[in-house]
């Protein structure tokens, strides 16, 4: 929904009613994760998409007899070969997606949710997508409260929305979205009930050190690929923002006293791009200590055995060093700042989603993985 929130935003600000579409779930080769959106206003203007031009004209089809009746709908696309084709989902994949009427009536908690989005604070929204209840029926999910009832005036819509609670925090804190089966009245063990968790966390943070013509083109790259990136550098004569225009932030201070200074978490990258060990040592020393998701340095295979030598000198452990990624990156035969930024980006994108790193038509199967 990030992809279309301005121009929803605007639409519901006016009290005008549209459409929402979103994908709920997916099996095979569907060609967009669970959470991609597509709107569609009262007056036939369409933004975002939800299959990437597969099935959009039967999804606006299906969102202008929404917006007309005012009662949501999930609908399964590409169940069969057959009808893959009929609606032109040819890659043969499988989604269901809920299409739903959005107005200030029916949904008020919607500008709170796009000013938490704006605002990068987490919030999720929880939707009833399958199994006994009513479909559509939301709950909205901060931190430190919640608005709305998954199963509004039922004996046991407390426990329900509790249990949802407690896995939709669990999922912002992950930046996941999927869904979760319940039962009627929230037992985990159940699996009657589907409710689809859409978790609208802060970007991930991209942490880029040293201050280089590598570092810039690995902030455009990351700042593409949705990240939060910071650039730091001790050198102030380098690390300017003019030159690192796509960061976030660009930070002047010892690399290892910023990281030992901020919040690190699983989701975190680390890329170390100063080629000095008085910085990358120290550095390496702390990143590697951290829950970060992704800790890689730049170098050569003899820079990379001096450095480890450096860091089992300081006390770090073969299991603390093996989660460095170094030399950085996938073999791309990468030689230019630009296509190193993609070997980098194609390590990230194979960590974040479980890839092989070979080419496509070498491999069989599923080419959409499952989240890792």
């Amino acid at each position: 929904m990030r992809d279309v929130l301005d121009d929803i935003a605007t639409w519901y600000a006016a009290g005008e009613r549209f459409g929402l579409a979103t994908v709920v779930n997916t099996f095979r080769s569907a060609p967009r994760p669970p959470g991609a959106a597509m709107a569609v206003s009262s007056s036939g203007e369409v933004v975002g998409s939800v299959s990437g031009g597969c099935v959009e004209a039967a999804v606006y089809d299906l969102a202008q007899s929404v917006i007309a009746s005012g009662e949501p709908v999930v609908q399964r696309y590409g169940v069969s070969d057959d009808d893959a084709f009929a609606v032109g989902l040819t890659c043969g994949g499988i989604l269901d997606v809920l299409v739903e009427p959005v107005d200030p009536a029916g949904y008020p908690e919607f500008g709170e949710v796009a000013a938490s989005i704006r605002a990068r604070e987490p919030v999720a929204v929880a939707t009833v997508v399958g199994g006994p209840g009513r479909i559509g029926a939301r709950r909205v999910i901060w931190p430190d409260r919640a608005s709305g009832s998954l199963a509004p005036g039922a004996p046991h819509a407390a426990r329900l929305d509790a249990a949802v609670d407690d896995d939709a925090r669990g999922m912002l804190a992950q930046g996941r979205t999927g869904q979760r089966r319940y039962g009627p009245e929230g037992q985990r063990r159940g699996d009657e009930l589907a409710v689809f968790v859409q978790a609208f966390a802060p970007p991930p943070r991209l942490l880029v050190f040293g201050a280089i013509d590598f570092a810039a083109a690995v902030a455009r790259i990351g700042k593409f690929l949705g990240y939060h990136v910071t650039v730091c550098d001790a050198r102030p004569v380098f690390a300017t923002p003019k030159r690192f225009p796509e960061a976030d932030e660009v930070v002047v201070k010892w690399p290892h006293k910023y990281l030992d200074e901020i919040e690190v978490d699983e989701r975190t990258a680390i890329c170390v791009l100063t080629h000095d060990p008085k910085f990358d040592v120290p550095l390496l020393e702390i990143a590697l200590r951290t829950p970060a998701g992704y800790v890689g340095a730049m170098g050569s295979r003899r820079t990379h055995e001096d450095r480890a030598e450096r860091l089992r000198e300081a006390g770090l452990t073969d299991a603390e060093l093996a989660r460095l990624r170094s030399p950085i990156g996938l073999d791309l035969g990468a030689r230019t700042p630009e296509e190193t930024a993609v070997s980098i980006a194609a390590e990230l994108i194979q960590l974040r989603w479980g890839g092989s790193g070979r080419p496509l038509s070498a491999t069989t199967g599923r080419i959409h993985g499952e989240s890792g």
